[in-house]
């Protein structure tokens, strides 16, 4: 079963950029669909970006569009996603997460729910300061 790392987090001020990493274990990283959520505290955890396991498909939450960009590198075994612009807001613990589809579901399958995804890392904490 694949395992997840993510690193990259740090503080910024707004405006700036951070890019946060994902990096996987085990050799069925391909058959994985990808998610990127964030939890805020008090805040229940939310969407931010899902990239399907053909990596042709991609979706975001409407108040990351525009400003950060989800990728995988096949042969890293990774997942990044490029944070532009960010605002005080994006503050949030960020994981990673990580859901092994059937093969009937196609190659541009994606979820957005947390409930999808039975794999998640421990997360990384992105602040940005006004």
């Amino acid at each position: 079963q694949v395992q997840l790392v993510e690193s990259g987090g740090g503080s910024v001020q707004a405006g700036g950029s951070l890019r946060l990493s994902c990096a996987a274990s085990g050799r069925t990283f391909s058959r994985y669909v990808l998610g990127w959520f964030r939890q805020a505290p008090g805040k229940e955890r939310e969407f931010v970006a899902a990239i399907s396991r053909s990596g042709g498909t991609t979706s975001y939450a409407d108040s990351v569009k525009g400003r950060f960009t989800i990728s995988r590198e096949y042969t890293k075994n990774s997942a990044y996603l490029q944070m532009n612009s960010l605002k005080p807001e994006d503050t949030a613990v960020y994981y990673c997460a990580a859901d092994q589809i059937p093969a009937h579901y196609g190659d541009s399958y994606y979820s957005k729910t947390p409930s999808s995804y039975h794999i998640w890392g421990q997360g990384t904490q992105v602040t940005v300061s006004s």
